[in-house]
């Protein structure tokens, strides 16, 4: 497949993000002090590891099958913290900037979904669009449970 210059830009941006993702995760996973918040950082930066290779696909214009539905149970967060603590406060940072990148990233998938002319690669990108929400979900799900979202 052939991608004309907007669409060849457009994934070598969503490429660069699926990186940066990926890297801040695993980063945030060593850092953070909660083990369920270290084990949700470090199951986030496997989906956003597989996000790039699907790109770098796409980049090479291959486009990939993505499987439909999803058999990955949704953790459930129990309060790691009660009341304020500099543990906290760090895993607090690590959850907020996460999010902010999820945001991010959620609307440049969105931005491209528009912009590509083939279907099928709509679709793609509209499936890793569903799975940065969802990694959103999570992360204020978390935040949530500790008193950290306001």
């Amino acid at each position: 497949m052939q991608w004309n210059q907007k669409e060849s830009a457009l994934l070598k941006d969503l490429k660069g993000q699926e990186q940066l993702c990926a890297n801040k995760y695993s980063r945030h996973a060593d850092a953070a002090k909660d083990p369920q918040l270290k084990q949700l950082f470090s199951q986030l930066a496997q989906q956003e590891a597989e996000h790039l290779n699907t790109i770098t696909e796409l980049e090479r214009g291959i486009i990939p099958q993505m499987q439909s539905g999803g058999s990955n149970s949704q953790p459930t967060f129990t309060a790691a913290y009660h009341g304020e603590s500099q543990e906290k406060q760090l895993d607090c940072f690590l959850c907020s900037d996460t999010l902010a990148g999820e945001k991010h990233v959620s609307g440049l998938y969105d931005t491209c979904v528009f912009e590509f002319s083939d279907a099928r690669v709509r679709n793609v990108l509209n499936h890793i669009q569903k799975e940065e929400q969802e990694h959103g979900k999570l992360l204020y799900d978390y935040m949530t449970v500790n008193g950290m979202y306001q």
